[in-house]
């Protein structure tokens, strides 16, 4: 079974170190995506519809909101992977442009070849968080190290805007966001039809635009705002898991350890108790 060696969290986002050997189920995120190999068998993620190599040397790169899978070979060993969540509010520290960090085409293709440095930078963080889980700022710094590095190296980063002025919203129809901002405040996260109805469109009109506008369909959206919210409530909340399973529409426990496992890698409890050796 998959498992959390260590799970940092700040302002960044997260960075965990996982040690895969389950595959996880199809989904998506807001955050700026990188997945890196730190050690074991080489592997391969589906990023949309691309088989994409993760290797010593191959970088997997995943646009906000893009559809991504881990695919894992059972006949193959184990792969330790660093999974890195970035928030493009952090990015935008460095640079405005960077806040486009969250946006589809941010990377110019889901994979990249490893630099050197990239190289390094990943196994010093990987080393530094297994050595010193709490020592957050520290890692924060490699972080910091570690994305300028991917975002030099992957991305076209002398062309985006170096002001606000300079940037343009992510091309969405206003009855598509209005329904995204109801399904961020909503405590549904089944019941799709609500937000059709809120839209004033046909379902088949409303899925369309949806996936026009995000490039997701409702339904992982809704699994995404439910995930994101769980994973906080895991972090840094003391409520139990069963309270939380209710919460969060799950009529059994179990029901809601598979959804967390599927697309974290790793049980609630597990996460619970790993990205708290942070501090």
């Amino acid at each position: 079974m998959s498992t959390a060696l260590r799970i940092a969290h700040g302002a960044f986002g997260r960075v965990a170190l996982l040690d895969m050997d389950r595959p996880l189920v199809r989904h998506a995120h807001h955050h700026c995506h990188v997945l890196l190999k730190v050690e074991g068998a080489d592997t391969h993620f589906m990023v949309g519809d691309q088989v994409t190599p993760l290797t010593d040397t191959a970088a997997v790169l995943v646009d906000g909101w893009k559809p991504h899978a881990y695919v894992h070979d059972a006949n193959r060993p184990r792969t330790l992977i660093m999974a890195l969540y970035i928030e493009p509010e952090w990015l935008k520290e460095f640079r405005p442009g960077w806040a486009a960090s969250g946006a589809p085409g941010f990377f110019e293709r889901p994979s990249g070849e490893v630099s050197p440095r990239i190289r390094q930078l990943t196994l010093h963080l990987a080393a530094e968080m297994m050595a010193n889980p709490d020592a957050v700022r520290t890692h924060e710094q490699t972080l910091s190290d570690l994305m300028i590095a991917v975002i030099e190296r992957f991305t076209p980063w002398r062309s985006f805007p170096r002001s606000i002025r300079g940037m343009s919203a992510v091309n969405c129809d206003w009855r598509i966001r209005r329904a995204m901002d109801a399904m961020r405040v909503q405590d549904s996260y089944t019941n799709v039809d609500q937000f059709v109805k809120g839209a004033g469109l046909s379902r088949a009109q409303f899925f369309r635009l949806f996936d026009a506008s995000l490039g997701v369909s409702p339904k992982i959206y809704l699994n995404v705002v439910r995930m994101e919210r769980a994973l906080e409530a895991v972090m840094r909340e003391e409520t139990p898991l069963g309270e939380l399973s209710e919460r969060f529409g799950f009529p059994e426990p179990a029901h809601f350890t598979r959804f967390f496992r599927d697309h974290a890698g790793v049980s609630p409890r597990e996460f619970r108790n790993v990205s708290r050796l942070a501090g």
